[in-house]
């Protein structure tokens, strides 16, 4: 997990956010997502350095065509930061929260988490390799209660009522989660 402290420091401007996504998207140079060809210039129209220009279809393009980041007016830093929050807030982050953290409107930063929960939906497809496997279960010790005589007491250890996890990881990085309930 990366702080907000990090986040500032990797990407101070616009084009150090861009230069990474684009170096994450294209580690073996930049490739036309219209047409897939690798025969491609930058586009210096405007001094936008953000486009590029494919000389196969001749269309102009950038690193976030195709991405979750794909016709949104927010700049690259927001989106890094927003993931950031999402992914380092223990118990979840509500949209009005992010609105304020980000100084940006509700409705926008609402929309923005749900392209990025999008984003990171389980694809369906099944691990391969060398896939490692762990368990555990969901919840805490039992709360005590006020006592009376007609309370059973909390279960613990195997009777209690906790719910099962599993987390397969494919060794190169990709992780499933899988949960389920028992019933008894």
């Amino acid at each position: 997990m990366t702080s907000l402290v990090e986040i500032y420091r990797r990407f101070p401007t616009k084009e150090a956010a861009v230069a990474h996504l684009e170096k994450v998207r294209w580690p073996h140079g930049p490739e036309c997502p219209l047409c897939g060809a690798t025969s491609t210039a930058r586009h210096t129209e405007n001094g936008r350095a953000d486009r590029w220009q494919c000389w196969t279809c001749h269309r102009s393009f950038s690193a976030t065509v195709g991405t979750m980041f794909h016709n949104s007016h927010v700049d690259l830093q927001r989106w890094f930061l927003l993931i950031s929050l999402m992914l380092n807030a223990k118990k979840g982050l509500s949209a009005m929260q992010a609105a304020r953290d980000l100084d940006m409107r509700r409705p926008t930063v609402w929309s923005m988490m749900h392209r990025i929960r999008g984003a990171m939906k389980d694809d369906g497809r099944l691990l391969s390799g060398l896939v490692e496997m762990d368990e555990g279960y969901l919840g805490g010790k039992p709360r005590k209660r006020n006592r009376r005589d007609d309370d059973t007491p909390s279960p613990r250890g195997r009777g209690a009522s906790k719910t099962p996890i599993v987390g397969a990881v494919e060794r190169g990085g990709r992780v499933k989660k899988l949960r389920w309930c028992c019933t008894k």
